[in-house]
């Protein structure tokens, strides 16, 4: 097993909340000088934009808050992603039930919200901005900062992460 944590956050397309979370738990990820040991991912449910940038909105709101989606491509999660990762980290309960469906029943354990990692704000889900307004994409922002904050600290806790 390799000494990287392997991290995949999961949301229906892959253009919205997953690539919000990626790009912040990669920033998180390099400010702690943690990129050695932490490797981020994000992928979709449904194959509905393969190869497509994260939504215009959702990169917009990102770079104003600091982030960098720009490489960020859309794809499909396989069934080698459920081996690879550590932690799957779904947005809401129809992303958890698709993953499920997909997920080898050996590595269902690896599935959780990413919700579940929040400290200071109480959501069960993060959700879907895409046919909303602005404010959408700032909801998902707060949530994707606050929870993968919340996972950092419990993979340096677990010592999972040690820090450089």
């Amino acid at each position: 097993m390799s000494d990287v944590i392997e991290v995949l956050f999961v949301c229906m397309g892959n253009i919205c909340r997953s690539p919000t979370a990626h790009g912040v738990m990669r920033h998180l990820v390099a400010t702690r000088g943690l990129a050695h040991r932490v490797r981020v991912d994000s992928a979709a449910t449904h194959d509905y934009h393969p190869g497509e940038p994260p939504d215009r909105r959702t990169v917009a709101h990102a770079r104003r808050r600091g982030y960098d989606l720009s490489d960020l491509r859309a794809r499909q999660v396989g069934r080698d992603d459920f081996a690879r990762a550590h932690h799957v980290l779904v947005m809401d309960a129809a992303n958890e039930r698709a993953v499920a469906a997909l997920c080898p029943p050996e590595h269902l354990p690896k599935v959780r919200r990413l919700t579940a990692h929040l400290r200071r704000l109480d959501h069960d889900h993060v959700p879907d901005p895409y046919y909303g307004g602005p404010e959408g994409f700032e909801v998902v922002l707060d949530l994707c900062e606050d929870a993968c904050a919340g996972l950092l600290e419990a993979l340096v806790a677990e010592g999972r992460a040690a820090e450089a």
